[in-house]
């Protein structure tokens, strides 16, 4: 069986993915720190964008969560 994963996510499930605040994303994208698509009113992220920024967050101390 193929699992079929999104390309782009909503503003929601980026949150819910990335398990940060909405004012945490958003601040992300005015700093262009997160690049966002527009389809019409929607506001979308690609998957691997987000997961890139994810991984340009600083680590915890050690490399562990803080």
């Amino acid at each position: 069986m193929n699992d079929i994963y999104p390309l782009a996510v909503s503003i929601a499930e980026a949150v819910r993915m990335a398990n940060t605040s909405r004012t945490a994303l958003y601040y992300a994208i005015k700093r262009n720190e997160l690049v966002v698509r527009k389809r019409g009113r929607r506001t979308l992220i690609e998957v691997d964008a987000l997961k890139a920024w994810l991984s340009g967050l600083p680590h915890g101390r050690n490399g562990n969560a803080a």
